[in-house]
């Protein structure tokens, strides 16, 4: 089989070398690029003739899927596929896997940061400090016996919750299903409209698909506590950009933590966000810890290797 590293996976290249000596032993050929693609044209240069193909988060568009004739299975190096044109991949018969997991106590342990640099006037204190100033008006709160509310009870929604417990918070949580071993962890199951209006904090873990682009609107933060806070570290399409800061600016809500946009960043000077009052914005760093990375690796090489023994793991389709 002939293999394509599409994209750098972040992690040391010995690591890639010592997967790259397994699959050559194995009778396959791998070949990988240590820097992102230009363009869709770039990526469709690289892929041409592919039998199968490891990518991150580099969308991965119709036009070169296509222009590989020879692929049979995409390994996404990401929890999202909303970059990859599975759609286009269904129609091929081509197998999609993702790595699932890898970065769940990465992505929570930033929303956890958000938080806390939030209530905590981490960066105003930083900056008053660096001008001899005080900490007059720049009292906190504290996450203790708050209510955080958690939309999506997947792996990166439930560890939060495991987390915000373990702060002393009381845990709600929005999902399409209820889980009833969450509920026996003293997890809360609500709606959606009654998460946004008891909670203190709100953490969004939901894919985008069309049933969360817009979820969160401005009706839905409409519903927020004024002292209260959102955090952002899923998709950037579920939340509208412009209501969120609409609501910042005129003191709906108290604060945001946001690490993605409706683009990969960088992102446009004129982001409604970047003029937002009390702001935390990241540049989708969310998933990006050695550790997470390094587990990144591992799970998309033991898909790979799975797959070339015809077992599909992770599968998406």
């Amino acid at each position: 089989m002939n293999i394509v590293l599409a994209e750098p996976l972040g992690v040391d290249q010995k690591l890639i070398e010592e997967f790259k000596q397994k699959i050559t032993a194995a009778g396959h050929a791998l070949t990988v690029y240590d820097t992102c693609p230009a363009d869709q044209e770039d990526l469709s240069k690289r892929v041409r003739d592919a039998d199968a193909v490891l990518i991150a988060n580099y969308p991965f568009g119709k036009e070169a899927i296509l222009a590989a004739e020879n692929l049979r299975y995409i390994d996404i190096a990401f929890t999202g596929v909303d970059h990859v044109a599975v759609d286009v991949c269904r129609d091929k018969g081509i197998n999609v896997s993702n790595a699932s997991g890898y970065s769940d106590i990465a992505v929570a342990e930033l929303a956890f940061a958000m938080m806390l640099s939030l209530s905590r006037n981490v960066l105003q204190c930083d900056a008053v400090t660096r001008r001899s100033g005080t900490k007059n008006g720049l009292i906190g709160t504290e996450l203790y016996g708050k209510t955080l509310g958690v939309v999506g009870a997947g792996k990166i929604g439930s560890t939060v919750m495991r987390i915000g417990q373990a702060f002393g918070c009381r845990v709600i949580a929005y999902n399409r299903t209820i889980k009833p071993e969450l509920e026996t962890t003293g997890v809360t199951f609500v709606t959606l409209e009654e998460l946004m209006a008891k909670s203190d904090y709100v953490t969004l873990h939901v894919p985008v698909n069309d049933s969360t682009k817009g979820m969160i609107n401005a009706k839905v933060l409409g519903l927020m506590k004024q002292n209260a806070f959102l955090i952002n570290t899923a998709r950037g399409p579920i939340v509208d950009s412009e209501a969120l800061a609409k609501a910042l600016n005129t003191g709906r809500i108290a604060g945001a933590g946001i690490d993605v946009f409706e683009m990969e960043p960088p992102i446009p000077a004129d982001h409604p966000l970047l003029r937002a009052k009390n702001t935390l914005l990241t540049p989708h760093v969310a998933f990006a810890t050695k550790e997470a990375l390094e587990r990144r690796a591992g799970i998309v090489f033991d898909n790979m290797f799975a797959w070339l023994g015809n077992e599909i793991k992770n599968k998406i389709c």
